[in-house]
């Protein structure tokens, strides 16, 4: 299975257009490299590839990758796009492959449902793009030899979603995580999680990979930087750091190859030298980056 990392970034990318916070100033000077917004794509044999997600940035981050561009005057060897949650830095570059060719988006009931709620994703010609239906833990095949059954975590609905009675730790369709295997090795992709609870850890026994959530290094991240109020939990993700935090948390797993993605601007994690990366890096962990290829 090959594993290439498109965006590693959350929602906003780095350096984020609107933010002058070090780790955004350190990315415009070089200092440390740039990300653009969440998606991975995922392939057996290296021709028919699965996008998980697709980001505001799919176009740059398609043309940055040479095994996704076209290898004819009209096609792509990107085969379905699967759909964690309706997340605008998840759903975005849907609009995008809109050049009419064909492809299989596989999405969640509700996620599916806010794609035909808002009228412009009708750009896909649904002559070509098939919307295809997944249940929760009933495993569905995206590219020949590829099999993913796509779970329920804990978290919340989109922001542009939101009401007045909002459930932060949802369990449900909006929020989901992905088992993917190749009939050999286990890849897990969860890039949003609100919280690991003990079966969601033995769940996860199986993985050889795992890419899990790395939005924000403590939950008020935001605060401590100056660029906003709202905290890790707020927004549906949980902190790496602490006795409840993800390093902790998902410590059992210390057979796999564990990945941090969808990492927020202001994550310290960012700074190569600075004490949460040798923290994660002593737990097992490591930092995703765009372009990075992982072979299992």
């Amino acid at each position: 299975m090959q594993i290439l990392v498109l965006g590693a970034g959350a929602g906003g990318g780095l350096p984020q257009w609107n933010c002058g916070c070090k780790n955004c100033l350190d990315a415009r000077n070089g200092t440390i490299p740039p990300m653009t917004q969440s998606s991975v794509a995922v392939s057996v044999d290296g021709s028919d590839w699965c996008l998980l997600n697709a980001s505001p940035d799919i176009r740059t981050q398609m043309q940055a990758n040479a095994p996704l561009h076209p290898r004819s005057v009209r096609g792509t060897p990107i085969r379905s796009v699967v759909l964690t949650n309706a997340d605008i830095d998840h759903i975005a570059g849907l609009l995008t492959l809109r050049e009419k060719t064909a492809f299989t988006v596989f999405a969640t009931p509700e996620t599916h449902d806010v794609l035909a709620a808002n009228s412009v994703f009708g750009v896909l010609d649904s002559d070509l793009v098939q919307r295809s239906v997944i249940q929760l833990d009933q495993p569905f095949t995206p590219t020949p030899g590829l099999s993913i059954t796509p779970f329920a975590v804990p978290g919340k609905v989109a922001l542009f979603l939101e009401g007045t009675d909002l459930d932060l730790k949802a369990m449900g369709e909006q929020t989901i995580g992905l088992r993917i295997s190749d009939g050999a090795k286990v890849l897990y992709y969860v890039p949003g999680c609100a919280e690991v609870p003990d079966w969601l850890v033995a769940q996860m026994k199986d993985a050889d990979m795992l890419l899990f959530d790395g939005t924000v290094w403590e939950n008020d991240d935001m605060q401590q930087t100056g660029t906003g109020v709202k905290t890790g939990a707020r927004m549906g993700h949980m902190a790496m750091s602490g006795p409840d935090g993800s390093i902790a948390r998902l410590s059992p797993l210390d057979t796999c190859d564990k990945v941090f993605i969808h990492i927020n601007n202001t994550n310290p994690l960012l700074q190569p030298h600075g004490p949460e990366r040798a923290e994660a890096t002593a737990a097992g962990w490591r930092l995703a980056q765009d372009g990075m290829i992982y072979q299992l």
